[in-house]
């Protein structure tokens, strides 16, 4: 386009934005983005271009305005970031310990005689009143109480023995130990 015997010559300002660019945002890539951008907007806009006006002026200030737009979006983007990260729990517990302790917390449960391991299931995870379960069983209330016991007992004393059990072993050190 024609302005006043010039024409609207953006690739002659292309050095200039260049260095403009990397000189903002300090790597190369990010510079040729932004200077895409620019270009962009000032081709959108070429219209309001005063045609007395210094065209890389203009130009320098629409690659400004990008850079600034772009800072803006960034830390507007990192504390909606920040925002949602507070939102959240921090940090997970590692899921194999607690996979593992189900595990062994199951093959218990099933190693139990089948006449506890059914009074049992019915009260703790049906959430059977006493009365149900034995009725669901088709045995008094009492038998079904003490077939709970037993089965509580069992689990406490597996609970025990594998709290016993430690994952440390002692290892021969500096003398400090007895013999």
């Amino acid at each position: 386009m024609e302005r006043k015997g010039r024409t609207f010559d953006v690739l002659g300002q292309l050095g200039s934005l260049r260095r403009y660019a990397r000189s903002l945002v300090r790597n190369a890539d990010d510079a040729e983005d932004l200077v895409h951008d620019a270009l962009v907007k000032a081709y959108e806009r070429k219209a309001s271009f005063r045609r007395d006006g210094n065209l890389r002026t203009w130009l320098l200030s629409i690659l400004h305005n990008v850079h600034i737009d772009r800072l803006r979006q960034k830390k507007s983007l990192n504390r909606r970031h920040e925002e949602a990260a507070g939102e959240i729990e921090p940090a997970l517990p590692a899921p194999q310990d607690h996979t593992v302790r189900l595990s062994q917390v199951r093959e218990a449960f099933f190693s139990l005689p089948e006449e506890q391991r059914e009074a049992l299931h019915l009260v703790a995870i049906e959430d059977l009143s006493y009365q149900e379960a034995a009725a669901a069983l088709g045995i008094p209330v009492g038998t079904l109480m003490s077939r709970i016991a037993r089965a509580r007992a069992s689990l406490r004393n597996f609970e025990e023995a594998s709290s016993k059990v430690s994952h440390l072993r002692l290892i021969e050190g500096g003398g400090n130990e007895k013999r």
